[in-house]
């Protein structure tokens, strides 16, 4: 098993309809973990990547009626490295 996780920024407030769309989502084969972040609009997702794909997850959280908005990286942005630091 290879766990993956993504991040999703989504617009627009959930209700309850996609609350409990998002509750089953977990039970799909290959989905590990779910956290919706309401605060910061973020919704993120631990999976098997030998069973789904980043593309899939986020097909299965807009079929839950979540509006994805993009990704989001999970990689800090680093620092520019300046030719007097090299």
């Amino acid at each position: 098993m290879t766990t993956v996780d993504v991040e999703f920024r989504f617009e627009g407030e959930p209700g309850a309809a996609v609350a409990l769309a998002l509750a089953s989502a977990k039970d799909v084969y290959g989905i590990r973990k779910l956290c919706l972040n309401r605060a910061e609009r973020r919704v993120r997702v631990e999976y098997d990547a030998t069973r789904l794909n980043g593309a899939t997850v986020a097909g299965l959280l807009k079929g839950a009626g979540l509006q994805l908005v993009e990704e989001v990286s999970l990689i800090p942005k680093q620092p520019e490295v300046t030719e007097a630091a090299k």
